[in-house]
């Protein structure tokens, strides 16, 4: 007769066998892919960080040093290139422009957007999904086919050349990306949380403005940085409804910075001008990131 202890178990040798076989090749599958993960981040950090860096050090250079030796330090540091930049080609009065139609931008499309999305999240009447498709279709439009009819829009409005025109435009061309992010984001919020509210006696205005808005403070955030780095580099539009050289945003004056300066290019300015440009980029996103993350993680927990 044979016994067994109560509680324990025991495995077939070929079982356990099998069994470490498996645990030995996930751990396998497991190094080579976390191996292969690491080598091609790190290469594409190496392909982003090396010109971001060799433009900041080109950018306290002056000519000569940097076509001597593009990658060395530079044998003074100063910031007279950012002077010069700022200053002599009127990259602070481009600065200035930008911000002013950037940040007028984002509150008129972050604003109106924020409201659209949460309509047609949450309530359901006659034509709602006709619009939500309507703010898809306008995903799809290209910007370049909109010009002529916008240049001619702008200018029978008296708003040609002026940045209260462009503002409406940045806004308009934001207008469907931010309802399209936003409807998926109220979507997903509770209907509970609102009726909630509506028990509370809160009507439907200060219910959006005080319990779902800050609820969707991840997604706003998302979309606010998504938005404001597309708008910051926005080059076709500005160009085609702004020839005013006193209204030009970074984009304009950067261009006509370079082409003005024909083979005289003053490069370590030039250089400067370009870190000017970046740097509001690099602000926001440092500000908001919590928040990217934020909703990052949330997406994924759903």
């Amino acid at each position: 007769m044979t016994s067994t202890t109560s509680g324990t178990s025991t495995l077939d040798p070929g079982q356990k066998t099998r069994t470490n076989g498996r645990k030995s090749t996930n751990t396998t599958g497991d190094k080579v892919v976390g191996g292969i993960s690491h080598s091609v981040l790190t290469i594409w950090s190496i392909i982003v960080v090396l010109p971001l860096l060799w433009t900041i050090l080109s950018s306290f250079k002056n000519n000569t040093e940097i076509f001597a030796s593009p990658f060395s330090l530079p044998s003074r540091w100063s910031f007279d290139n950012y002077a010069n930049a700022w200053t002599t080609a009127g990259i602070g009065s481009y600065f200035f422009n930008t911000i002013i139609v950037v940040f007028g931008a984002l509150i008129l499309t972050m604003t109106f957007g924020s409201m659209t999305a949460y309509v047609l999240a949450r309530f359901q009447f006659p034509g709602s999904r006709a619009l939500y498709y309507a703010m898809l279709a306008g995903l799809t439009f290209p910007v370049f086919l909109a010009i002529v009819p916008l240049f001619f829009v702008l200018q029978g409005f008296g708003l040609l050349n002026t940045l209260f025109g462009l503002i409406i435009t940045y806004a308009a061309f934001a207008y469907p990306f931010t309802v399209f992010f936003l409807f998926a984001f109220f979507k997903s919020l509770s209907n509970s949380i609102s009726e909630a509210a509506a028990i509370d006696g809160a009507g439907e205005w200060r219910t959006f403005f005080q319990v779902m808005l800050p609820m969707a403070k991840p997604g706003l955030a998302t979309v606010a940085i998504l938005n404001f780095v597309g708008l910051w580099n926005q080059f076709l539009l500005p160009v085609a409804l702004n020839t005013d050289p006193d209204k030009y945003v970074l984009t304009q004056g950067m261009a006509r910075f370079a082409s003005q300066a024909g083979y005289s290019v003053d490069f370590g300015a030039l250089f400067a001008a370009v870190v000017i440009t970046v740097i509001p980029v690099f602000v926001v996103y440092l500000v908001f990131q919590r928040q990217l993350q934020g909703s990052v993680s949330q997406g994924t927990n759903k």
